[in-house]
């Protein structure tokens, strides 16, 4: 990222910010809706630009949190009100933080690697590493040495032991779930919340962690090397089942996470950059996975109840003739603002980091042993609409100072993964998991509280663990 940039980007968003606040203050939402996803559209445009990965941290976090307020400003629901001048001032200060620390870090990382480049001869070890990878070695058929391939057959091994034991831990976990509770929610009638009740507490977690499955399997099917088609039944397979599995839980978040997460996977372990994205090949895959997704997430809604009198009776949409295919994904996006602005607007006391801690609560069961640490109300505009934005814990907790801190911090890491990435994720795959899981939760920022999400941090702590065993394995193979 350019320091000249750098120095632009901020402003213009500032200003963005700015202006919509002015507009909407003057209920000219309209107006105030599209000045921000403009703004969200050329900020995130223009880093993308700039940047040598399609998953370029400043580029989605811009264009789902300018973008995402600028959605909610539109007030096409009756739910919605104007916000808060403290409301304005912190979605703000999530944005601006975040880029300070992302842009302001990456820049020291970047200039780092410039003197290490300079020291080595003029090839640093992280353009070393993003052009070697494994993308340009599985289109080009050039294999390398024999220690190359012997590498590469030893991570595909990895890969494919990785995808087997995911898929057979959550499908027995499955089976479990559905004895004891004695039902599967696709197969249940007239059950709009049948998955919301499929949770034995902690074997849960093991059900869905199929939602990784995808993204290895990727990694095995772009890995350097020849790959048997047995090997590719078998992996096909896997994935198969990891698709089924939120089907069997009519669980949309669950299969729009599979399929999303394993598509950012290869993105970030192709090296490619994303003036070369734009072609016809590209656009007609993307075409197709996006219709097949869609039609499977028509599928699962029509099989959880949830018809379209029901759904527009939940959101309120001043134009009630509005298709529900415009409404759901708007009010999904709009009304975790709002519901942000009934917190900020409602709260009579912070809580002082217990909400960002639930996590460890419920991880280690002590939200069992004292339910007094988790009872805290949540404040939406409405009962069934209980999604949130991703900094809507850390306001519950300190305000607007835990925002600021929640934001430098997510941006420091983001420079961090994303420079690991580019210098260590040829030997190190499951990097390219890691990477993609962060963009995911950047991407989807207006949703929820990702990182109070218990399941969050399991989908990580399996990832790094798999890190921390090839990390072993590679140690050993060198010691001997």
């Amino acid at each position: 990222m350019q320091s000249g940039y750098w120095n632009k980007t901020i402003p213009v968003g500032a200003a963005a910010f700015l202006l919509g606040f002015v507009l909407a203050n003057a209920e000219v939402y309209a107006a105030s809706g599209a000045v921000m996803i403009l703004a969200a559209v050329c900020i995130a445009y223009q880093n993308l630009k700039r940047s040598s990965s399609c998953l370029s941290p400043a580029a989605l976090f811009s264009l789902s949190w300018i973008g995402g307020a600028g959605v909610s400003c539109l007030k096409l629901s009756n739910l919605q009100g104007k916000w808060e001048r403290m409301t304005w001032i912190t979605i703000a200060a999530a944005w601006i933080f975040f880029m300070i620390a992302y842009m302001g870090l990456a820049l020291v990382l970047r200039r780092s690697g410039r003197s290490s480049e300079e020291e080595n001869g003029g090839v640093s070890a992280v353009r070393l590493a993003s052009a070697n990878t494994a993308w340009s070695k599985y289109n080009s058929r050039s294999f390398g040495t024999t220690a190359d391939r012997q590498a590469g057959a030893r991570r595909r091994k990895m890969l494919l032991t990785v995808m087997d034991i995911l898929t057979v831990v959550s499908v027995l976990s499955l089976l479990i779930e559905a004895y004891v509770l004695g039902y599967i929610p696709l197969f249940t009638v007239d059950t709009p919340h049948a998955y919301s009740y499929f949770h034995i507490s902690g074997l849960h977690y093991f059900t869905v962690v199929s939602a990784l499955v995808p993204s290895f399997g990727i990694l095995y099917l772009m890995s350097e090397g020849r790959i048997r088609r047995s090997d590719l039944i078998h992996v096909s397979l896997c994935i198969t089942i990891s698709i089924l599995i939120p089907v069997l839980l009519v669980s949309r978040f669950q299969l729009i996470f599979s399929v999303v997460l394993a598509l950012m996977t290869g993105l970030s372990a192709s090296g490619v950059r994303p003036a070369k994205m734009i072609n016809g090949r590209t656009i007609g895959l993307a075409a197709s996975g996006f219709l097949m997704v869609m039609a499977l997430y028509v599928f699962i809604t029509v099989e959880r109840a949830h018809s379209v009198e029901y759904l527009n009776g939940i959101f309120e949409m001043k134009n009630p003739d509005m298709p529900i295919w415009i409404t759901q994904p708007y009010i999904y996006i709009a009304n975790n603002f709002d519901n942000l602005n009934c917190l900020v607007r409602d709260l009579p006391a912070h809580t002082h980091g217990l909400r960002m801690l639930f996590p460890v609560f419920a991880l280690t069961g002590l939200k069992f042993l004292f339910p007094q640490l988790v009872s805290f109300p949540i404040y939406v505009t409405k009962e069934e609409l209980t999604t949130v934005t991703l900094v809507y814990d850390a306001y519950y907790d300190f305000g607007i100072a835990g925002v600021i801190i929640f934001a430098l911090l997510l941006g420091a890491a983001a420079a961090l993964l994303e420079y690991a990435v580019r210098r260590y994720a040829k030997s190190q795959p499951a990097l390219h998991v890691l990477w993609a899981q962060f963009c995911f939760y950047l991407t989807f920022a207006f949703f929820t509280t990702w990182y109070s999400n218990p399941a969050t941090w399991f989908y990580l702590g399996v990832t790094v663990l798999c890190l921390l065993i090839w990390g072993l394995r590679r140690r050993r193979r060198r010691r001997r």
